[in-house]
């Protein structure tokens, strides 16, 4: 078979998965579910994951790691904390916009998943981390538990972002980009004397 089909179903095979997980939930998704949606055998399927488990975790694993990288690249081309917090946000919300399956089912498995990671695996908690410690370290906001920082800002994104794959607020998230940014950026300068 030429590569470019074995990739072809491969991403396939991913995508279906996706948005069969996200919609049911993995325990009730079957890999009959998912060949059914691709249109190929449970044979062919077994050819690109050894089960349904490693087709969540692969999947998870290159999407989760591949958006902390994109989320660190953004946070380089900018130079003060306030910058590089707005990027990461903007970029959290392009992405849920661009594909709010994907998106969703990073977020839905992430906690059955992240402690499979390897321990220098970058994830975008960790690039927000680094981010909020430097700004620390730095004097951009005032001294504070970092973790903390760190689930203020996440909260601010991912919070509209669970909301809205449930419709509880419009789908679309770059419209309040802004008021994303200003919200975490307060939440971390918000800290009591």
């Amino acid at each position: 078979m030429p590569r470019h089909r074995f990739t072809d179903t491969r991403q396939r095979i991913e995508q279906a998965a996706t948005q069969l997980f996200v919609a049911r939930g993995i325990t009730e998704t079957s890999v009959r579910d998912i060949t059914r949606a691709v249109g190929i055998s449970e044979g062919a399927l077994y050819r690109h994951f050894e089960s349904k488990d490693d087709l969540v975790w692969q999947t998870f694993e290159q999407g989760y790691t591949s958006f902390a990288r994109e989320l660190q690249s953004l946070a380089a081309r900018e130079t003060t904390a306030r910058q590089k917090v707005a990027a990461m946000i903007r970029g959290f919300c392009r992405a849920h916009d661009a594909n709010p399956t994907h998106f969703n089912f990073l977020v839905f498995v992430q906690h059955g998943q992240l402690a499979k990671l390897a321990e220098d695996a970058p994830t975008p908690v960790t690039v927000m981390r680094a981010v909020l410690a430097r700004a620390i370290e730095d004097k951009e906001i005032p001294p504070q538990d970092v973790d903390l920082a760190t689930a203020l800002v996440l909260g601010a994104v991912l919070q509209p972002a669970t909301f809205a794959a449930y419709g509880r607020i419009a789908l679309k998230l770059e419209p309040v980009s802004d008021r994303l940014v200003a919200a975490a950026w307060a939440a971390v300068n918000a800290v009591n004397s």
